[in-house]
């Protein structure tokens, strides 16, 4: 199941995207993929940071907040924000062309996240970086189930069994944690 939050403006008191987007190295000019989109609550603002020399590639299962998000993109006036209708267990969408691959509160979603995070590899350049943000495995006033979240020790023990090098495991805000990883040389 899939949670996506509608009410953007509510869960903005929880959750801050911009600061935490720019915590995470995200710049004018990059390139970003960011899985499991839902509906843009990342997508945007990065796409606004990025800029016209960078673009943002959101992909989802969800046709509908896909829409939604193309619709939000189209009145914000982002020329750079492309999304695509597909499981990140299916697609890789190139070959060494993403600066940041950005995994918004979804990793315990996947049906495969082994797999998303492997393919997520073979989209980054030698130099990109994987930001992984997820709950807290613990009791929150909202959000998933606690039994279905990963721990921030499941969470970076996955991410380096995809291949990946583990860099930093901060807290973000009070609910979150977000994990950035780079390519193994």
């Amino acid at each position: 199941m899939h949670h996506t939050y509608r009410n953007e403006a509510q869960r903005r008191e929880w959750q801050n995207p911009e600061k935490i987007l720019m915590e995470a190295g995200v710049k004018a000019g990059d390139a970003l993929i960011d899985l499991a989109c839902g509906f843009g609550f990342f997508a945007i603002p990065a796409a606004k940071m990025i800029g016209s020399k960078g673009a943002v590639c959101g992909v989802d299962i969800d046709s509908e907040a896909l829409e939604e998000l193309r619709a939000q993109s189209a009145r914000a006036g982002l020329s750079n924000l492309h999304v695509k209708l597909a499981a990140a267990e299916d697609v890789s969408l190139c070959k060494q062309c993403a600066d940041i691959v950005f995994i918004g509160i979804a990793l315990h979603d996947f049906k495969d996240p082994l797999k998303v995070l492997q393919n997520a590899k073979r989209a980054l350049k030698t130099d990109g970086r994987l930001i992984n943000l997820d709950w807290k495995k613990e009791k929150t006033p909202f959000g998933p189930p606690v039994e279905i979240r990963f721990s921030e020790a499941e969470a970076a023990s996955l991410i380096e069994r995809a291949g990946y090098n583990v860099v930093s495991v901060e807290d973000s805000g009070p609910y979150h944690y977000v994990i950035s990883a780079d390519l193994i040389p």
